[in-house]
């Protein structure tokens, strides 16, 4: 009986891994883990709440529109980077329901961070004072794995690798 264990690193890799094990369309999203940056805080009533709070509201906005958005509010030194970025085999009303709730919950989970990332299971919402669009980052990750066996484990790991390589 094979397992399988997957470790994701980057965002990308995370939701299509999700696309291949999960089928099924859920109405509520389903909160998976919430990263906050406890090493770099703002001042409650500061500009760079302001600016997050108008950056999320901006993500909230926009996920009616796509799947996938980034933006940008404010000026140094309290510009805010964010973006949200949605499984892709989830419907429009799944990916904004799940991105309305995670700007949300994001604001609230980590109130005074500088930088965070929350993971839905449909989607996920991420914000910091620095940059991260187009750059590669390893870290936070997390690791999912599932302990139902593979229907054959030799012919799943091949097509794992050519989507991998594709």
């Amino acid at each position: 009986m094979a397992r399988i264990i997957i470790t994701l690193s980057t965002p990308l890799i995370f939701f299509f891994i999700l696309s291949l094990l999960s089928h099924q369309t859920v109405s509520q999203p389903e909160h998976m883990v919430t990263f906050c940056n406890p090493s770099d805080n703002f001042t409650q009533t500061s500009s760079y709440q302001a600016n997050r709070d108008l950056l999320l509201s901006s993500l909230r906005d926009s996920s009616s529109l796509g799947t996938y958005s980034n933006a940008t509010v404010g000026r140094s030194p309290n510009k805010v980077h964010g973006m949200f970025l949605c499984r892709g085999d989830t419907t429009a009303a799944s990916c904004s329901d799940c991105v309305q709730t995670a700007t949300v919950e994001i604001a609230t989970n980590c109130s005074l961070n500088k930088a965070a990332v929350i993971y839905y299971e449909e989607c996920m919402v991420r914000y910091a004072n620095v940059s991260f669009f187009s750059v590669l980052e390893v870290r936070p990750s997390i690791v999912l794995y599932s302990l139902r066996s593979a229907p054959n484990s030799d012919t799943f790991n091949e097509t794992l690798a050519d989507k991998f390589n594709q």
